[in-house]
C-alpha cells in the first residue's frame, strides 16, 4: 500500500489495479479498483468502457445499490450527492465520475452502467471501485508521566500508511511536531488539532485537552463556491476560555490579520451577523472574481489571541454560468 499526493486530495490506495471485465464486445475499465481518502478531499473515478458496433449509447451513469430484478438509481439523483458529483465521461468511451466534499458516508462499492439503443443493450461493470472515505481525529490519554498528556492524530476507520508527516496546531497556531502523537501538560484554555502535512485544510476537529471549555474556532464549511455577483454567507462557531474582547474575519493571503469591515476592497459588501456560541457569519454581498480566497475567523481576549494559522474557509468566486445537472444522466446544462 503506498500513500499518494493527487493535486490538493490525499489518496491512499489499497489496490491499484486495471480491471477489466465483459463478454462479446461489452466491457467496463476501472483503472483503480480501491481508493481510500480523507474526508473533506475530492476524489476522480477512472473509467472506460466498450460496447459492439451498431449501438448508440442513450444513457450513462454511477451507482451503488443493486436488487435482482431491479433497474440500479443513478447516484446523480441522489441528494445525498447534490452538487457533489461532476461527470466527466462521454457517451462514447469515457466514463471517468469525480466526487469532491466527500463525506464518510460515501463509502461504498461504484460501479458504471450504461444502455443502447439496441434490444438488451444494458450493461454494467464488475467489481467497480470501492471507496473508503475517512476523517482524522485527535486521541487524548494520560502519558506515563503523570502531569502529562498524550495526543494521537489518527483516522477514524482504516490506518493511513507511507508514514506521513504531520501538523499540529495548539489554539489555531502551528507547532512544530512532525509525528502523529504528541505530548503536552494539560492546560484548561488549550485545543489542539492536527493534519496530514501538505493537506491542511483536511485537518482534525479541535480538541480541549483539560476540561470540556477552551478555545476552539470550527468552521461550518471548508469549501465553497459562488457565481459572480451572488451573495455569500461564512460561518464558524467559536469559544473562548476568557471573556471576548473583539473577533473579527480576514482573509489569510494578507500579510497581517486586517478586519473585513476596514479593507477598503469589501467598503460597504460585508456584514458580521451572530453570537458568542452560536453561528458567526461573514456575509459578502455582490461578489467579485478577486473576492476569492481563503477566510479565517479569530478573536481576542485581555490574554490571549486565537492563532493565525489554522485553516478557514475557501471561496471560490466564478463567472461562468454553466452548470452541472446531476439529477438527469448528469448532464451538462448551458446558459443556466
Amino acid at each position: 500500500m503506498v500513500l499518494r499526493t493527487a493535486g490538493s486530495v490525499l489518496v491512499v490506495f489499497l489496490w491499484s489495479v486495471t480491471v477489466v471485465l465483459g463478454q462479446y464486445g461489452w466491457s467496463v475499465t476501472y483503472t483503480t479498483q480501491s481508493i481510500c481518502t480523507l474526508k473533506g478531499s475530492s476524489v476522480e473515478m477512472s473509467c472506460s468502457y466498450k460496447y459492439p458496433s451498431g449501438h448508440k449509447v442513450t444513457s450513462t451513469f454511477w451507482f451503488t445499490k443493486m436488487k435482482t430484478g431491479v433497474e440500479p438509481e443513478d447516484i446523480g439523483q441522489d441528494p445525498e450527492y447534490a452538487g457533489r458529483l461532476e461527470y466527466h465521461g462521454d457517451k462514447k468511451k469515457d466514463c471517468t465520475l469525480r466526487i469532491t466534499d466527500l463525506r464518510e458516508r460515501d463509502s461504498a462499492t461504484y460501479k458504471f452502467r450504461f444502455t443502447t439503443d439496441q434490444t438488451e443493450g444494458r450493461y454494467y461493470g464488475d467489481p467497480g471501485v470501492t471507496l473508503s472515505v475517512t476523517a482524522l481525529q485527535v486521541k487524548v490519554t494520560p502519558s506515563h508521566w503523570s502531569q502529562w498528556k498524550k495526543l494521537t492524530c489518527k483516522t477514524t476507520s482504516y490506518p493511513l500508511t507511507g508514514n506521513p508527516t504531520y501538523t499540529w496546531y495548539k489554539n489555531g497556531q502551528v507547532v512544530t511536531v512532525k509525528t502523529s502523537t504528541y505530548s503536552v501538560i494539560p492546560n484548561d484554555k488549550d485545543s489542539y488539532s492536527c493534519a496530514v502535512k501538505g493537506h491542511e485544510d483536511l485537518h482534525s476537529p479541535a480538541v480541549c485537552v483539560q476540561g470540556q471549555s477552551c478555545n476552539r474556532v470550527t468552521y461550518t464549511k471548508r469549501r465553497i463556491c459562488v457565481l459572480k455577483g451572488s451573495t455569500v454567507d461564512i460561518s464558524c462557531t467559536y469559544v473562548g476560555y476568557y471573556s471576548t474582547t473583539s473577533s473579527f474575519w480576514f482573509r489569510s493571503d494578507k500579510s497581517i490579520a486586517e478586519d473585513l469591515t476596514t479593507d477598503p476592497g469589501y467598503a460597504g459588501r460585508v456584514e458580521y451577523t451572530g453570537t458568542y456560541e452560536g453561528p458567526f457569519t461573514l456575509r459578502i454581498t455582490d461578489l467579485r472574481e478577486e473576492d476569492s480566497a481563503e477566510y479565517r475567523f479569530t478573536f481576542k481576549t485581555q490574554n490571549f489571541e486565537w492563532g493565525h494559522s489554522f485553516p478557514g474557509t475557501t471561496l471560490s468566486v466564478t463567472g461562468n454560468t454553466t452548470l452541472y445537472d446531476t439529477t438527469v444522466y448528469h448532464n451538462i446544462l448551458q446558459d443556466k
